[in-house]
C-alpha cells in the first residue's frame, strides 16, 4: 500500500460518522500518516479514524467500506507499527457493520469484506502472536477451531480457548445458516477441545477451559471447584496467569486474582455456592498467607454483602480474622466489611479501635482513605464514642485541598460525609463544634461556600433542634439561591426553635422558580405557626396549575387537613390518575377528609405491586410512611410487607454500601409497620 494509492479513492463522494466535526479527508490523511511512520506508527495514529469510522448509536459511513482494503493492507503489512491496533480497529468495524440497520452500508462493507477475506484470514497465522492473538475477533466459528489444532504460542491458545467456548455457547440455539448439522458439530467439537484440555493441559490452561465451559454449561465451575482452588490457590502456579493470560483488545495481562474474581463471579447464579467457594478460597490464602488471594476473597465478600443479607454470617468472621494482617489493602477491606456489617460486628469493637491510628492506605485497589478511616465509621456505626474524636476531620480531609472525589458507582469506597454523620445525632455537642470549624476554613481557604457547607445543610436537617448552633451560620444563605431552599429545610427541621426566623424565611422567594413560592410561604407558615391563608392558597393555585407537576403542591397540602377541603376533589385526581406519586396523594386525601378507606386501599396496592417485579423502592417508602401517619395497616399490605421483609435481596437500587444502609432503614421502617394494629 502507498499514499498513491489512497488518493486514487474519491473520497469526497464519501462521509464519515460525523461530518461535522469530521470531514472526510481526515479519512485519506490518517492512512497517508500510517503509511508515512511506518514502523514507528502506534495506536494513537489509529485514533482519527475512530473518530471518523463509526457512526454515533451503531452503524458504519460510507467511508468506512472505502478505507477497508487500506486497514487490511496497513495490517498485513510487516513493516508497519501499529498493527495489533489496526487488526483491531478491523474488529471492531466488523462488528458495528454486523449489528447496524442500513442496509446499503452494510451491503458494501460486506461485499469489501469478501474480497479482503483471504488477507484477513492469514492474520490468524500471522508470525507475530500478539497480531495472532488480536486476529481471533476477526475469524468465523471454523477458522477458530481449525486455528485451535494449529496454535501453540500459550498466550494465544489461552484466548482462542475462551473465544471457543463463548461462539460455541452464541451459536448453540441459533437458527442454522450452512449446512445441517453444522452448529450441532461446532458445539460438539468446542466440547471434545474444552475435554482434552481439562484432562491433558497445564492448570491455567485447565482454569481457561473450565470458565470456556461455562459459557455452555454454568454449572461447571461448580463441578470443578476443587481442581479451580487447587490452581488459583497454588503460589507456584501464580506467575503464569501473566504469562499467558491474555485477551484480544485488552493492553495487559490478567493476573492470578482477576482470574479469582472472574471464576468467583461465574457462580453467581448459586449463591449459597458462591459464597461457599470465596469460603473455600479464604481458606487457602490463610494456609499460603497469600495476600493478593486475600484481597480477592474480601472484595468477592463484599460483593455478595451488597448483594444479599445471608451472606453477613459468613463474611463477619472472614473479615474479622483478617483485620490484623500485615497488608494494608487487606486490613483497610476487612476494616470496611466490619463497618458495614454493623451493628454484628460489635464483638470486635475493640479490635477497631485498636486501628484508629493506623495510616494503611489501599494502593492496589486505590479505596480512598486509610484503614483507622474505615476502622472510626465502623465504631461509628456500632455507637461507640471511641469512634468520635478526630472524626470530622477524618471525613472533611479527602475535600480539604480540592473540591470533589471521583469513585466508580458499585465499587467499595468510602462512605459520604453526610451519610457517617446524619445519624449521630445524640453526638451534636461533640460534632457539630468541628464541622463548624471546617466551615469557617473553607471558606477562609476558598472565598466561597464549597462542598462542607453542602454537608452542613444536610447533617443540620437530620439533627434537628440539636444543631441550633449552625443558625447564625446559615440564615445569610437564604439569600444565596444555591442554598436558600435547602436551608429552609434546616429551619424546618428544627421546629419551634426556629420560630424566630419565619419572617426571613418569607423573604426567601427565588423568582426565577415558581415552585419555591408557595414552598418557602408553607415552610414560614409550618415554623412560625398561626393562621397564614397566604400558603394555602398559593398551594391551591400550584395544584391546579395544569403546566406543572402536582407532586410538590400535593405532598405540603397535606398538612393543611380540613382547612383543604376545597381542593379535594383535585387531590383525589391526582391520587386516581398520576403516574408517580399517588401515595402521597393519597395520604394527604386522608390528611383532608379523615377517611382512611381510599388511601389505604392505594397504599395497599403500591407494596402489593412491589412483591412482583416493580421495584420503585421510593413509592414504596412513601407507602410505609403513609401507614405510619394513619396508625394502621391493611392485611393485604400486612401479608406483601411480610413477604418483602422475608426476601434475601438487600431492598436497595445501590449496590455498594449504601444498600446494606438502604436495606437496614427499610426493614426498620417495615418493622414499624408490622408493629401497627
Amino acid at each position: 500500500m502507498t499514499g498513491t494509492s489512497v488518493d486514487a479513492v474519491d473520497w469526497s463522494r464519501l462521509r464519515t460518522g460525523l461530518p461535522e466535526h469530521h470531514p472526510v479527508e481526515e479519512v485519506p490523511r490518517a492512512l497517508r500518516r500510517l503509511v508515512r511512520r511506518g514502523p514507528a506508527a502506534t495506536e494513537e495514529d489509529c485514533h482519527p479514524l475512530y473518530s471518523c469510522l463509526f457512526v454515533p448509536g451503531g452503524g458504519l459511513p460510507s467511508a468506512a467500506a472505502a478505507a477497508l482494503p487500506f486497514l487490511t493492507a496497513l495490517a498485513c503489512d510487516p513493516a508497519n507499527g501499529a498493527r495489533v491496533a489496526l487488526v483491531e480497529l478491523l474488529a471492531a468495524l466488523n462488528g458495528a457493520a454486523r449489528e447496524t440497520a442500513e442496509q446499503g452500508t452494510h451491503a458494501t462493507w460486506r461485499e469489501e469484506w469478501r474480497r479482503q477475506g483471504d488477507k484477513i484470514t492469514a492474520l490468524l497465522a500471522d508470525p507475530l502472536p500478539n497480531v495472532r492473538r488480536a486476529a481471533l475477533l476477526l475469524a468465523d466459528d471454523d477458522e477458530l477451531l481449525g486455528r485451535w489444532h494449529a496454535e501453540t504460542h500459550p498466550a494465544v491458545r489461552l484466548p482462542l480457548l475462551l473465544a471457543l467456548g463463548t461462539r460455541a455457547a452464541t451459536t448453540t440455539g441459533a437458527p442454522e445458516t450452512g449446512s445441517p448439522g453444522s452448529r450441532h458439530h461446532f458445539t460438539g467439537a468446542v466440547e471434545a477441545v474444552l475435554s482434552r484440555v481439562l484432562r491433558d493441559d497445564e492448570p491455567v490452561m485447565k482454569v481457561a477451559a473450565v470458565i470456556a465451559r461455562a459459557s455452555l454449561d454454568r454449572d461447571a465451575p461448580l463441578r470443578h471447584a476443587d481442581l479451580l482452588l487447587d490452581v488459583l490457590a497454588d503460589p507456584a502456579v501464580r506467575p503464569r496467569f501473566e504469562e499467558i493470560w491474555w485477551l484480544p483488545d485488552v493492553e495487559i495481562p490478567f493476573t492470578r486474582d482477576d482470574v479469582a474474581a472472574w471464576v468467583s463471579g461465574l457462580l453467581d447464579h448459586d449463591a449459597p455456592a458462591g459464597l461457599s467457594f470465596v469460603t473455600r478460597l479464604a481458606e487457602a490464602a490463610e494456609r499460603t498467607a497469600d495476600d493478593g488471594l486475600r484481597r480477592v476473597v474480601l472484595d468477592e465478600a463484599w460483593r455478595h454483602l451488597v448483594l444479599r443479607r445471608s451472606a453477613a454470617p459468613t463474611v463477619l468472621p472472614l473479615a474479622a480474622r483478617l483485620l490484623d494482617c500485615a497488608d494494608d489493602c487487606v486490613r483497610l477491606k476487612a476494616a470496611h466489611l466490619l463497618a458495614m456489617l454493623a451493628p454484628d460486628s460489635g464483638p470486635y469493637a475493640d479490635r477497631l479501635a485498636a486501628l484508629l491510628d493506623d495510616p494503611g492506605t489501599d494502593e492496589i485497589s486505590w479505596i480512598e482513605a486509610t484503614v483507622g478511616d474505615f476502622a472510626r465509621w465502623a465504631l461509628v456505626r456500632l455507637g461507640d464514642p471511641r469512634g468520635l474524636p478526630g472524626l470530622v476531620e477524618s471525613l472533611w480531609a479527602p475535600y480539604r485541598e480540592q473540591f470533589g472525589r471521583s469513585w466508580v458507582a458499585g465499587d467499595p469506597r468510602r462512605p459520604e460525609m453526610h451519610e457517617v454523620l446524619a445519624p449521630l445525632r445524640e453526638h451534636a455537642d461533640v460534632l457539630l463544634p468541628a464541622l463548624l470549624e471546617e466551615v469557617r476554613q473553607d471558606h477562609e481557604r476558598h472565598g466561597a461556600h464549597g462542598e462542607i457547607m453542602g454537608t452542613l445543610l444536610h447533617v443540620a436537617e437530620k439533627w434537628g433542634p440539636d444543631a441550633l448552633p449552625v443558625l447564625p451560620v446559615v440564615l445569610p444563605l437564604l439569600k444565596d439561591t444555591r442554598y436558600s431552599m435547602r436551608v429552609v429545610d434546616v429551619l424546618l427541621a428544627m421546629g419551634p426553635a426556629a420560630a424566630s426566623t419565619a419572617s426571613a424565611v418569607r423573604d426567601a422567594v427565588v423568582l426565577d422558580h415558581p415552585g419555591n413560592h408557595y414552598r418557602t410561604a408553607w415552610a414560614a407558615w409550618r415554623i412560625a405557626g398561626g393562621d397564614d391563608g397566604t400558603a394555602l392558597r398559593l398551594l391551591g393555585e400550584a395544584l391546579h396549575d395544569e403546566q406543572a407537576s402536582p407532586h410538590g403542591p400535593v405532598l405540603l397540602l397535606s398538612d393543611f387537613g380540613p382547612a383543604a377541603a376545597a381542593h379535594v376533589g383535585r387531590v383525589r385526581e391526582v391520587m386516581e390518575n398520576a403516574d408517580y406519586g399517588r401515595a402521597t396523594a393519597a395520604v394527604a386525601l386522608w390528611a383532608i377528609t379523615g377517611d382512611p378507606g381510599a388511601t389505604l386501599t392505594v397504599l395497599e396496592q403500591v407494596v402489593v405491586r412491589f412483591t412482583g417485579d416493580d421495584d420503585r423502592y421510593g413509592d414504596l417508602a412513601e407507602a410505609l410512611r403513609g401507614f405510619l401517619r394513619i396508625g394502621t395497616v391493611t392485611p393485604a399490605a400486612r401479608r406483601a410487607l411480610r413477604l418483602i421483609e422475608a426476601r434475601d435481596s438487600r431492598l436497595s437500587h445501590y449496590r455498594d454500601y449504601r444498600a446494606v444502609l438502604d436495606d437496614q432503614n427499610f426493614r426498620s421502617t417495615i418493622a414499624a409497620v408490622l408493629a401497627l394494629p
